[in-house]
């Protein structure tokens, strides 16, 4: 069986708890930090006029060409790190500087969105109708 397809998280999400250790995630920021003898970056964004700071373990994607302040979008798993807290292992670690970030917030709120409508269609759709 295949594992559950990765969901967008905001950064601002990921050390709040919203997602549970081992949970499959695609989340975004601009590279503020890149540590490769300990196979660790560090992804910020700012919400709220708070930044927020996400931890995200390289070393499967290594080595990959860093380039401090560029937008990069990663796509992995959540675990707790010791020390760290809350990091995402990377499968899949993409520049992606010059996306709109504003755009791309407002296409994963949709996305939700439209995911949020299509499941209580589906669990309307499940009920049985009651006789009367």
């Amino acid at each position: 069986m295949l594992p559950a397809a990765a969901v967008f998280h905001f950064p601002w999400e990921v050390n709040s708890g919203a997602v549970q250790e081992g949970e499959s995630v695609r989340v975004f920021g601009r590279l503020v930090c890149y540590q490769p003898e300990q196979s660790r970056a560090t992804l910020s964004a700012q919400h709220a006029s708070k930044e927020h700071h996400v931890a995200v373990h390289t070393l499967f994607v290594e080595p990959f060409h860093s380039i401090i302040g560029a937008q990069y979008l990663v796509l992995g798993e959540i675990e707790n790190a010791e020390g760290v807290g809350v990091m995402v292992r990377a499968r899949v670690l993409n520049c992606v500087d010059g996306v709109n970030i504003a755009l791309l917030q407002k296409a994963i709120n949709e996305q939700r969105s439209f995911f949020g409508e299509r499941e209580c269609k589906q669990g309307d759709a499940a009920l049985p109708a009651h006789a009367t």
